[in-house]
């Protein structure tokens, strides 16, 4: 995932990515199949898996 997001600027760290996002967006930035609705929020993923962030779902998912 390194280079794909933007960093925040007072500390370097990656943001977060918003939960309003769709599935469908997050499987064609990164080539992933989810295996969840397109239409579906990002943080109703998260939170129905249990992960805390986007980069555990996807580092769970390879």
């Amino acid at each position: 995932m390194r280079g794909l997001r933007c960093r925040n600027e007072s500390n370097g760290r990656l943001r977060e990515k918003r939960g309003d996002t769709h599935v469908g967006t997050i499987e064609r930035r990164y080539d992933v199949n989810l295996g969840a609705r397109a239409d579906m929020h990002l943080d109703t993923l998260l939170r129905q898996r249990g992960y805390h962030s986007l980069n555990d779902l996807l580092h769970s998912e390879k």
